[in-house]
């Protein structure tokens, strides 16, 4: 038998049939679109599939590296997570094509790394004799843990749009601006701008762009929303992780989001 075969028998029996039956699947669709993406010419889709492929294992490589167990319903939506942001995300355009994919992805990977953080703490002070670290605490750790990751994944956002000139932090038509740049006597105090039927943007060598119905936003809108969604889903698991630890002898709902340790009941 193969070591990839050996690896599924094994995932299989640890995770069950519902995480194993979504990894194959998603697995499965992947190779077809970059298949299919290689044969259309786009390295960078292409590239974007194999990085999914690559993502995949992270679970599995998490899992044996700590020796730690992730439930299924976790590790399923982890799966769909990766694919639903780039193949589904970046590849097939969900993010112009459906609104409010991106802000939906954000709540989950807000809520997501919130449980990440809560596990690695709510692990050690468990299995710590020297930690004895409150409810509260622990679940202000996960808070935190969330969004410093949200945060971070911003600066990767404004560092693409600003050194690859990609437009990751996507633009947005507003109908207002305040400004104080539109101040004629240089004074702190906004200039308010509403109902903006048109912008028009001359370059220097006479080319001429124009933007019906309002004014553009370059990204400000976007990434405040991103890092707004992703406190709620903070916000939301971090409550739960409290609830959780009160209750610890009692099968609650976030149980199904915490990871734990090999051998613990």
């Amino acid at each position: 038998m193969s070591k990839f075969s050996k690896k599924i028998k094994q995932k299989y029996n640890e995770s069950g049939k519902n995480s194993l039956a979504v990894y194959l699947l998603l697995r499965l669709l992947v190779i077809i679109c970059a298949v299919s993406q290689f044969w259309l010419g786009n390295i960078n889709n292409t590239f974007l599939c194999f990085l999914s492929l690559i993502l995949f294992t992270l679970p599995t490589f998490f899992e044996e590296k700590l020796k730690i167990e992730l439930p299924s319903l976790l590790e399923s939506i982890v799966y769909i997570f990766i694919f639903s942001a780039e193949i589904l995300g970046e590849i097939n355009n969900f993010y112009m094509k459906i609104p409010y994919w991106d802000t939906i992805l954000h709540t989950l990977n807000g809520f997501l790394c919130a449980g990440i953080g809560f596990s690695l703490v709510d692990l050690l002070n468990k299995n710590s004799k020297k930690l004895s670290l409150s409810p509260i605490y622990v679940s202000i750790v996960a808070f935190c843990f969330s969004m410093t990751v949200g945060t971070c994944w911003e600066f990767f956002e404004f560092s693409g749009d600003i050194l690859l000139r990609t437009d990751m932090q996507k633009d947005r038509i507003v109908k207002s601006i305040s400004t104080v740049n539109l101040n004629k006597d240089r004074v702190n105090k906004a200039v308010i701008v509403n109902d903006i039927d048109k912008t028009i943007i001359k370059t220097k060598d006479n080319k001429q762009y124009i933007i019906e119905d309002g004014y553009l936003d370059i990204g400000i809108i976007d990434t405040m929303k991103d890092l707004l969604v992703n406190f709620i889903g903070a916000i939301v698991f971090s409550i739960f992780g409290y609830i959780y630890i009160k209750n610890r002898d009692k099968k609650v709902f976030v149980t199904n989001f915490i990871p734990k340790k090999i051998g613990d009941d």
